[in-house]
Parts: C-alpha cells; structure tokens; sequence
C-alpha cells in the first residue's frame, strides 16, 4: 500500500499544477434543474438561509446558484443571507446552508495556518438554535476551506481533516456506492418512496472527517481503502514530502441529531451544484456520471426538514 501512495503522489505532482484557488471553476448557465414531485407548493416551504456573509466560495447568487434554483424549484423559500449569525438573524430560519466559507486571512493565501471563518460568538449560536430544533447543512471542501470550518464542525462533534481527499491512483473523483456500503443506509438514501432512491453518488476530491467518540452521528459517505488524504502546507501544492494517509474508513458525509434539531455534514461542495472546470468540464449535479446527486440533495433538504 505505501508503495501505491507513493506512485499516487507522484502520479498527482505531474498532474496537478498550481493554480490560483478562486479561479478553478464557474457555475454552469446551462444547468436547468428539474423537480417532478415538489415537496412544497412554490415559495411555501421552509425558509433557507443560504450563508453569504464568511467569505464563501459557493453563494446563492454564485457557484451554488444552481442548488438554490432546485431548492426553489422544490418549494423552499431560499435567502441569499448576507448577515452574521446570532440568535436574531437565525430565528427566521428552518435550515441554515453554509458553503466554503473562509476567513478574511486566507483570501489571498490559501496556506497554513487556516483561521475560523465563524467568530466564537457565531458559533455559540448556530449550536443553541440547532439544539433548540433548526436544523444545519455544513458544507466544507478541502484546505483551506475544511480548516476554515473547523471549529463549527467540532461544536458538533466533526473533526474536519485540512487536506485533500483523492483516490490512489491520483482522481479526485469519487463514486460511493450502496452495493457495497461506502453509501450507507439512511432514509436520505431510501427517499421518500423507491422513486427517490439512491444508488451511487459522485464526489469530486473534497476533504475526509472523523467523529469524535461519544457522538452518535450516522454515516453517510465513507471512504474506502482506495482513499488518501494528503495534508499540504498550501493549497493545491503537493510534493513528495507532502504528508499523506490513509482514508480509509473516515467520512465525507454523516448526519446528527442534535437536541431538536438536525446537521448534516458533507466534505465536498461541488457535487452539491453544477459548473465548469478550467478544463471546460462538468463538475457536479451537471456531470453525465453523477445522475442521482440532484435527488441527494432534496432528500438531504427533505430530512432536514423533517420530512424523512
């Protein structure tokens, strides 16, 4: 196995070349997302708030776009939400959507050390108004956006990894499966009814999570032996010094119970959405091979709101 981390590693030197992090992908125009069965009549769903106030890679009017058109097209009230988080600005909300968000810091260098894009007071009251019944989609891909999250995701019991997920043979795109269990069973999976289910979801590279002992959160996404992490001093900078490990057996998605309310938590943002690559390809829901992430998600939003 180390000799296949180690051909891995230098598979990725060659491949993969710096470049700048806020310039490897758009959001698709082309992107049209259907909803057959609404889950709401329009605009009378739950209201979600999608963060856009830390700095985020992914905003409703932005990258995630395209997750805000399906949720809308789902019968949600989507808000573009613009402020900071505390008791007032969430007490509107049925469910709270953070992606990427990152700290003023690391703007304009995507390096060690990651700050917390979330102030403590932020994160005292995302906490109470989840265990007081609302319910949280945390979303943070990999470094710098996984360390950027850190501290929200411990408050929970999720210990993010501040590196990059890839395969061994150097991909950073991703199938998990129920036939053998690197989906896991969950009513997200089963959906509301067999028209809902899902058989394979697709990732593209993201971060890998633990969970600290003690909490009891469900699987989602677990990470097979054919899974590497590597932990770089700088964002997309990888050498053969780069510190790398194994995967195997840690999670790119999982849910909570969490007082009243609910979390899911996810590694990986663009399987959540539909753009481009530099390269000019699909990446994400819009990708030929990743035909159930759009149902995944509603049923994701579904759970959150209690639906499943």
């Amino acid at each position: 196995m180390l000799n296949a981390y180690s051909k891995m590693c230098a598979i990725l030197i060659l491949l993969i070349t710096f470049t700048p992090l806020f310039a490897q992908q758009v959001g698709d125009p082309d992107y049209k997302p259907q909803v057959d069965r609404p889950a709401y009549a329009k605009d009378e769903g739950p209201m979600v708030l999608i963060d856009g106030a830390h700095h985020n890679f992914h905003t409703a009017d932005g990258r995630y776009k395209p997750f805000a058109d399906l949720l809308r097209r789902d019968g949600y009230r989507v808000i573009d939400s613009r402020a900071k988080f505390t008791r007032e600005s969430l007490k509107n909300a049925r469910i709270l959507v953070i992606a990427n968000a990152l700290s003023e810091k690391n703007l304009s260098r995507p390096a060690l050390p990651t700050f917390s894009a979330f102030t403590p007071e932020e994160i005292a009251a995302v906490r109470t108004w989840v265990k007081e019944g609302g319910s949280l989609l945390l979303i943070a891909d990999h470094m710098p956006w996984s360390g950027a999250a850190a501290k929200l995701g411990s408050a929970f019991g999720f210990l993010f990894a501040d590196g990059f997920a890839f395969t061994v043979d150097g991909s950073g795109t991703m199938q998990f499966r129920t036939e053998d269990g690197s989906l896991q069973d969950h009513s997200i999976v089963r959906g509301r009814d067999s028209r809902e289910s899902i058989d394979f979801v697709m990732t593209f590279t993201g971060q890998a999570f633990r969970v600290r002992r003690g909490i009891d959160a469900q699987p989602l996404l677990i990470f097979d032996d054919s899974a590497l992490l590597l932990m770089p001093t700088e964002a997309w900078r990888f050498s053969k010094q780069t510190p790398r490990m194994s995967a195997s057996g840690m999670f790119q998605g999982a849910t909570l119970q969490h007082g009243s309310g609910r979390v899911a938590v996810f590694g990986e943002a663009a399987m959540f959405t539909a753009q481009i690559s530099k390269k000019k390809k699909p990446m994400g829901m819009n990708h030929p091979d990743a035909k159930y992430n759009a149902q995944f998600l509603l049923n994701i939003m579904h759970w959150l709101s209690g639906q499943l």
